[in-house]
């Protein structure tokens, strides 16, 4: 084979590989919470029901009450951990909603701990 043809192959195949790598690296990996609401919520469930101005969830344990609510009527039978993530999902995806104060003493425990 050709020394040029040789280089030609090499280089084009960096590149294909650089490109593919960086491809993979721009797409943020999605949480679990995410997964799950766009797994088995979001067929019904479009913007419009998070902005709504009569919506149920006003803080967020009223909105994590509407996560439970839902998946129970929906036979979905998510543990609290799913519940917790789609509820942290919804929040900063939608609502914006402050966390609370049980919440912040887990949150600093946790930053302890690390």
């Amino acid at each position: 084979m050709d020394k040029w043809l040789c280089r030609k192959i090499l280089i084009a195949g960096i590149l294909f590989s650089t490109c593919i790598n960086v491809h993979s690296a721009s797409e943020p990996e999605k949480s679990r919470g995410e997964l799950l609401y766009s797994t088995h919520c979001i067929a019904c469930h479009t913007t419009h029901v998070h902005w709504r101005d009569q919506r149920l969830a006003t803080d967020l344990h009223g909105l994590a009450k509407q996560v439970r609510r839902w998946q129970s009527n929906t036979g979905l039978g998510w543990n609290d951990e799913d519940i917790a993530a789609v509820t942290a999902h919804l929040n900063a995806l939608y609502y914006h909603f402050p966390p609370t104060s049980e919440e912040k003493a887990v949150s600093l425990k946790q930053e302890k701990k690390r």
